[in-house]
C-alpha cells in the first residue's frame, strides 16, 4: 500500500470502526484490495442480531436479509431521509427503511414487485381483511378454468383461485380496488406455489419460483402425487394473521413512499440529489430468470411477465453496460455526501466475482468505491433447503461495494 492510499484506508476505518463491536462473531478483519480500497470482513448482519419484522416474510427470488439494509440505514442515514432501491424485488430495502423511520423509495421493471411491496407499507387492520374475505364468493362455477393449471391445483382450489382472481380484476376495472383488496392480492401472489401445505399448490419448487407446467408434471410423476384440496380463504387468513402480528411502519413514512415500475436506468420521478442512501442488489447476470419465476403470479394479476425485458443477460459486457447506466442514474438521485451500498456476489460456481465488474461499471459512471464489506455467512437457510453445504453452491457471502457520492 502506498503512502497516498493510507489516508483513504484510515478515513474508511474511522467511519466503519464501530463494526468491530460485533465481537461475538470475531473481530472485523481489515485489509485492502490491490488498488487500495479498504475491505472489511466479518459476519456483520445475521438473524441472531434481531428477528426481522414479520412483514418481510413473503417470498421472492434472490432477496437479501432485512438485516443487510438495516445495517446501512441505521449507520448512514437519519430519520426522515430517503432510502432507495432501484432493483427492489420484494421490497426488503423500502420496507426496512419505513420500519426505521426513513422515507421508502423503490423501483423495479417487474410490475409485480409494486403489488408485493405497497400493501405492506400500510397494511390494513386484521378485522378489515377478515370482513372482506367473508364477502368474496370463492365457490363460483361460472368462470373458465385454465385446465393446464390442474397440475398445480386441486380442481376446487383452482376454482377458488379463479374466483378470487376475477373478483380482484373486476374491482380494478370498476375503480373500486382499495388497500384491503391490495393486501389480499399480495397474500395470494405469495401463496401461489410452494412446497408445504401453507400454499395453494401441490408440492413444487420453493415459493420464490414457479416451475413450468411440463416440469410440474414430471415432479408429480416422480413423487407419485396429485394436488390436494387447499382452502384459499383459510390460507390467506392464516398468512395475514402472521404478517399482521407486528406493528406496522409509521403511516407518515408510508404516505411519503414512492414505488415505481421503472428500469434502474431512468427514474424521472426522483429529483436530483434527493436520496440519502441506496441499498440494492442487481440481477446477477442470468442466474435468476425473474420473468419465468413469476409467470403464475403474472397470470393471477393479468400481467404477462414473459414479455418483460428485465435486466437479465448472460453477456458480461451487456451487464456491465446496463449497470453503468444504472450507476449514472443512482449518482444523479443521491445527494452529495450520500451513499450507495451495492450488494453483489459470485456466480458461475464461484468463478466470476461480479464485484469487480460492478466496480468497473461504477468507474465508467464516474464513481470510485469507498470501501468493500464482506459479510461471511456460516449458515444459510437456503443451503439447507437445497441440501448443500455452505461454500459449495450459490452465493455464500454478501459482498457490498460502498460508494460515497
Amino acid at each position: 500500500m502506498t503512502q497516498m492510499e493510507l489516508p483513504r484506508l484510515a478515513s474508511a476505518c474511522a467511519m466503519l470502526e464501530e463494526f468491530a463491536r460485533f465481537a461475538e462473531y470475531g473481530r472485523t478483519r481489515v485489509s485492502s484490495t490491490a488498488d487500495g480500497v479498504p475491505a472489511f470482513a466479518n459476519e456483520f448482519w445475521t438473524s441472531r442480531q434481531r428477528a426481522a419484522h414479520r412483514l418481510h416474510e413473503i417470498s421472492y427470488r434472490a432477496c437479501f436479509k432485512p438485516q443487510l439494509p438495516r445495517f446501512f440505514i441505521e449507520r448512514l442515514t437519519a430519520p426522515g431521509e430517503i432510502v432507495y432501491d432501484p432493483f427492489m424485488g420484494r421490497g426488503t430495502t423500502p420496507l426496512e427503511a419505513a420500519l426505521c423511520g426513513r422515507v421508502p423509495f423503490g423501483s423495479d421493471l417487474n410490475p409485480i414487485c409494486t403489488l408485493l411491496v405497497r400493501p405492506r407499507l400500510a397494511p390494513p387492520a386484521w378485522s378489515e381483511v377478515e370482513e372482506r374475505l367473508g364477502r368474496i364468493d370463492l365457490e363460483r362455477t361460472d368462470l373458465e378454468v385454465p385446465e393446464e393449471l390442474h397440475v398445480f391445483y386441486h380442481p376446487r382450489t383452482l376454482r377458488q383461485i379463479c374466483a378470487l382472481r376475477a373478483y380482484l380484476l373486476d374491482r380494478e376495472a370498476e375503480g373500486l380496488r382499495d388497500p384491503v383488496d391490495d393486501w389480499i392480492r399480495m397474500i395470494a401472489l405469495n401463496r401461489m406455489t410452494g412446497h408445504s401445505p401453507g400454499f395453494f399448490s401441490v408440492y413444487t419448487l420453493p415459493p420464490n419460483q414457479a416451475t413450468s407446467v411440463t416440469a410440474q408434471k414430471r415432479i408429480n410423476a416422480k413423487r407419485g402425487q396429485a394436488p390436494p384440496f387447499r382452502d384459499v380463504q383459510a390460507i390467506i387468513t392464516k398468512k395475514s394473521r402472521l404478517l399482521l402480528k407486528d406493528p406496522p411502519p409509521d403511516p407518515e413514512m408510508a404516505g411519503r413512499a414512492r414505488l415505481m415500475t421503472r428500469s434502474a436506468e431512468r427514474v424521472p420521478e426522483i429529483a436530483d440529489g434527493s436520496v440519502s442512501l441506496v441499498v440494492t442488489s442487481p440481477p446477477f447476470l442470468n442466474t435468476v430468470d425473474y420473468a419465468e419465476d413469476n409467470w403464475l403470479r403474472g397470470w393471477f394479476c393479468d400481467q404477462n411477465t414473459k414479455e418483460l425485458k428485465l435486466a437479465v443477460t448472460g453477456s458480461l459486457p451487456q451487464w456491465r453496460a446496463f449497470m453503468t447506466r444504472a450507476f449514472r442514474e443512482m449518482r444523479r438521485v443521491v445527494k452529495p455526501g450520500g451513499w450507495i451500498a451495492f450488494e453483489v456476489g459470485e456466480v458461475r460456481k464461484g468463478r466470476l466475482f461480479l464485484e469487480n465488474e460492478a466496480r468497473a461499471a461504477a468507474a465508467d459512471a464516474g464513481m470510485e468505491p469507498t470501501a468493500i464489506l464482506i459479510n461471511e455467512q456460516k449458515f444459510t437457510k437456503t443451503s439447507q433447503c437445497w441440501g448443500v453445504e455452505n461454500f459449495q453452491k450459490g452465493t455464500n457471502t454478501n459482498r457490498i461495494v460502498l460508494f460515497q457520492v
